[in-house]
């Protein structure tokens, strides 16, 4: 899974920490040390996703477009990832020796089928999460929700 979906998850918890009003990307990024052309990419897949709005004007960046309780792991590794499947059966039971000396395949791939199965249980768990779960978790450290304001201020 690329860096992005990190960046994604605390960019979007950090913009509701804020209080909800637009953070310009390169703000967001300085925060956090990071790549700012980087991050911008992010956000244009949250924008696209309709997990963040984009806000013009000097005083404009990005604010959350839902709620916390709103968007789920799932739907920030969808914006970020796309929607692909993660594991990309290429027949492999067909190619080289064991190939030639094995009947041409009738049935689905045990191990496709086997990923497809852990996949789907992983994407079913992410869906199970909202970020407000996350952000409860954070607010157990009474710190970080003035840390983070301090460092996008």
């Amino acid at each position: 899974m690329a860096k992005g979906v990190e960046w994604a998850l605390h960019t979007l918890l950090n913009l509701d920490m804020i209080g909800g009003g637009p953070v310009g990307s390169g703000q967001l990024a300085e925060a956090h040390g990071l790549s700012a052309s980087y991050l911008n990419k992010q956000l244009q897949l949250l924008a696209r996703a309709g997990l963040v709005v984009s806000v013009p004007g000097p005083r404009g960046g990005f604010r959350l477009a839902r709620p916390l309780e709103a968007i789920t792991l799932l739907d920030v590794v969808e914006a970020i990832e796309g929607g692909t499947q993660l594991f990309q059966c290429t027949e492999i039971r067909c190619c080289g020796r064991i190939g030639e000396l094995s009947p041409p395949p009738t049935g689905a791939c045990a191990v496709n089928a086997a990923m497809r199965r852990a996949e789907q249980a992983w994407r079913q768990a992410l869906a199970g999460q909202s970020l407000a779960d996350i952000r409860a978790e954070l607010d157990r450290t009474p710190m970080v929700r003035q840390i983070v304001r301090s460092a996008l201020n």
